[in-house]
């Protein structure tokens, strides 16, 4: 008979973690009224009054977004389900998608792309550049059987922000559906998915919309439902195939009533609502601008410690400010210190930039000035 430890657990203590200030790719710092309402009482996930805070959430999602799009939800996970969502419910084998490359998120993007039994056609970029308008181009004429354009709108790995309306227009000309990843970008810099032609994309809850980590918003256009709904193929995932998910989160203007799919995280949920309406409160513009004018702030404390950006100014996020790490200077030990003096946390290079960058988040809530102005301090002090 199996033995259970039960002395090795009888004596575990309550989980309390230190207050830290996330300045990292995320999660961001998450807002107090958030927090809060994650800790409202939890009432089940077809109540009528839990369906009418979805429905809310929806329009909040358009807001954030900007769209009409009915097909606009959250998928209960992060963001890379999210990107998921997209890539398993729209493509199918033997399809071909141009897909950009200039960081490690379209890296993976490509990586979804060959996992349903799809072609990419990598159109590739240097680290740190924004994807190139040109080569998507010149990728999409030589490819006429193209069905897909996907790309990075903020690439949270090297923080350089690409031309998402330039790209979507070449993908109408060549008629192709557009996936777009928007998990840095939303809430934080400028994004119009309906003015822009965007045909599907995806966030995440953690970055600039400062909410808990599990949650991503999604939207798809008519023209991707339409293509959805066409499919030869049954898509490859259960929990995320659309087809069964749009009953669950329904169509309030035609009265269906909801079909089970799921137990949504009911509490998350209701931290994404908070979130979004902050959001809403604040404005859009206003939103993005106070990123921006935090990044500036940021951005000449920086230069000032002697520190250069690995973004050229012209296409750099103001919410992820990649800067390189100075000669002789010991990465992690100066974020381990951060972290246990400051209890500040920066993030690390990723991939291609692993040990010679640092990464620095300005996102939703921790994008304002009391941040911006702990950071710089402790830098300087740690540095010299």
């Amino acid at each position: 008979m199996l033995s259970v430890p039960t002395n090795s657990v009888s004596g575990i203590n309550a989980f309390m973690p230190p207050r830290r200030t996330l300045m990292g790719p995320g999660p961001s710092d998450v807002y107090p009224e958030v927090l809060a309402a994650q800790a409202r009482p939890t009432i089940g996930h077809l109540d009528p009054l839990f369906v009418a805070m979805m429905d809310e959430l929806k329009s909040l999602i358009q807001y954030a977004f900007q769209t009409n799009n009915e097909m606009t939800l959250a998928v209960s996970a992060p963001g890379s389900a999210g990107m998921e969502t997209c890539f398993v419910n729209l493509v199918e084998p033997g399809e071909k998608v141009i897909v950009c490359r200039n960081g490690v998120f379209g890296e993976r993007m490509r990586q979804n792309v060959e996992r349903v039994g799809a072609t990419a056609v990598v159109v590739d970029n240097e680290w740190g550049e924004p994807v190139s308008v040109s080569a998507v181009e010149a990728a999409l004429n030589a490819n006429p059987d193209a069905k897909f354009l996907a790309f990075v709108h903020a690439e949270t790995s090297t923080g350089a922000l690409s031309d998402a309306k330039s790209l979507c227009a070449l993908a109408q000309q060549h008629d192709c559906i557009s996936i777009v990843d928007a998990v840095t970008s939303l809430g934080g810099v400028e994004l119009r998915v309906d003015e822009w032609g965007i045909d599907a994309i995806y966030s995440g809850s953690q970055k600039c919309l400062s909410c808990v980590p599990g949650i991503s918003p999604v939207s798809f256009s008519a023209k991707a439902v339409e293509k959805i709904k066409s499919r030869k193929t049954p898509v490859q995932s259960w929990f995320l195939d659309q087809t069964l998910v749009m009953g669950y989160w329904g169509n309030k203007d035609t009265g269906a009533k909801r079909s089970y799919h799921h137990t949504a995280p009911v509490n998350a949920l209701y931290a994404l609502h908070e979130s979004l309406r902050l959001l809403a409160n604040e404005g859009l513009e206003n939103a993005w601008k106070r990123h921006q004018d935090m990044h500036q702030i940021l951005r000449d404390g920086l230069e000032q410690l002697g520190l250069t950006f690995v973004v050229d100014e012209t296409c750099r996020l103001p919410q992820l400010n990649a800067v390189y790490i100075p000669e002789g200077v010991d990465d992690a030990a100066v974020r381990q210190q951060l972290l246990n003096t400051y209890n500040l946390e920066i993030g690390a290079g990723l991939g291609a930039l692993a040990g010679k960058a640092w990464r620095i988040g300005l996102m939703g809530f921790g994008a304002r000035r009391e941040n911006v102005a702990l950071c710089l301090r402790a830098l300087d002090e740690v540095l010299n």
